[in-house]
């Protein structure tokens, strides 16, 4: 197991771990949300030093999907919001619970299983209602995934959640965005990393481009934000 440690802002870093040898039981591959991609460095960053300039986290209710370490969701706690479940697939929750205990966020922070699409939501889920900022990181990566995401962001998101969505833009993230559109969700782009001047400073050097998105759900309007277009063929 590795362990990083990631300045979020200055003088505010946060302690994660990261696993080795976690694989899917039935592809045997090796899961991907074991470990940090920059894209929740990416979206952590921009939460503790542009978003909270006009979103005030304290003593918001905030989901994390797709946790995988839980970087951004643990922020969301670091930044104020009083209740934060960071949510993944089973063999990644003991490293998330870990993540929690060594930062001391245990008062505000819990871990739940979750696989997009279920019917039925965690009970820490369904007793908290809906949220009021939802969180995800990197998962804008396969089409066929985006309808299950869909269903779940709907349950969990109202009238009043803010739904932030950071990813590294690959060939295929047009398609996953193109496929939350079809589910009825609004794509609306509010960073890139090649127009901020963050590129060493967030990600170390990494050439890829980033972008944050703001994905507005169905039942909210969207009509007087700039809607995203396609970023790649």
């Amino acid at each position: 197991m590795g362990i990083r440690e990631i300045e979020i802002a200055s003088g505010n870093n946060l302690i994660i771990h990261e696993l080795e040898d976690i694989c899917d039981s039935v592809t045997g591959r090796a899961l991907t949300g074991s470990w940090i991609w920059d894209s929740a460095i990416v979206l952590s960053h921009w939460m503790s030093t542009q978003a909270k300039l006009n979103f005030d986290f304290t003593n918001k209710t905030v989901l994390e999907l797709g946790a995988g370490t839980g970087l951004p969701g643990l922020t969301a706690a670091r930044l104020g919001a009083s209740r934060v479940i960071l949510t993944d697939i089973e063999p990644l929750i003991p490293v998330l619970k870990k993540n929690v205990e060594v930062n001391g966020l245990e008062d505000r922070v819990v871990v739940c299983q979750l696989v997009w699409g279920s019917d039925e939501l965690p009970s820490q889920l369904s007793e908290l209602g809906q949220f009021d900022l939802v969180l995800l990181s990197d998962v804008f990566f396969d089409a066929a995934e985006m309808a299950a995401l869909a269903k779940t962001l709907n349950k969990v998101c109202g009238k009043g959640t803010t739904v932030w969505g950071a990813n590294e833009l690959r060939p295929w993230t047009s398609e996953s965005l193109r496929e939350l559109e079809s589910e009825g969700f609004g794509i609306v782009e509010l960073w890139n990393q090649l127009s901020d001047g963050l590129h060493e400073e967030v990600t170390g050097g990494n050439p890829e481009e980033f972008s944050v998105f703001q994905l507005v759900p169905p039942d909210q309007d969207f009509k007087h934000l700039e809607v995203w277009s396609p970023i790649l063929a």
